[in-house]
């Protein structure tokens, strides 16, 4: 389903833990990281989307997160032509996303990446909300910084507060 602008709707999400760091998940053999994310199917709203994917990517059900928010616009990113599947290619340009900030309520060992049979992930880890954005694939840079930007005003109190600064995107801890 690619709108009339090439783009796939998507999901993204961002899950956090108690000490406000975000799941990292390792693409299945290769040496990439990202936040879940997904497409929208035919039928399907963003939040229920959101839910399956979390729930074929990392095991994760309803019961074992909160909302705490999510972006109010759509957010585009352009896939260059070399990473898109040829079938695609037609009338594709890359992916509109909503992205959703979650609070895990269960427990680290409630994540399982083989909870579909084909998985996206094969390892994962806890990482600063501010990560290291040099560790995104160049494509999607932008859109990560736009959606943690947006969102990060919804995380709970922490002992410490991230700001992330606009030009040059250089990370500073306000303690």
């Amino acid at each position: 389903m690619i709108d009339r602008d090439g783009y796939r709707p998507n999901v993204g999400i961002i899950i956090t833990n108690e000490h406000n760091q975000v799941f990292w998940g390792k693409r299945i053999r290769q040496h990439s990281w990202q936040f879940p994310q997904g497409g929208i199917q035919h039928g399907e709203n963003p939040e229920q989307a959101m839910y399956r994917e979390l729930y074929e990517e990392v095991g994760l059900r309803p019961e074992h997160v909160k909302i705490l928010g999510r972006t109010r616009d759509w957010m585009r990113y352009d896939v260059p032509q070399s990473w898109s599947k040829r079938e695609l290619r037609g009338g594709y340009r890359g992916q509109k996303q909503i992205w959703f900030l979650l609070q895990l309520v269960g427990r680290d060992c409630d994540v399982c990446l083989r909870a579909c049979e084909h998985p996206e992930f094969d390892a994962w880890r806890w990482n600063d909300y501010w990560l290291d954005i040099q560790a995104v694939i160049e494509f999607k840079r932008e859109v990560y910084l736009k959606a943690l930007n947006e969102l990060s005003r919804y995380l709970p109190p922490h002992n410490f507060r991230y700001k992330h600064l606009q030009h040059g995107h250089n990370l500073h801890r306000h303690e």
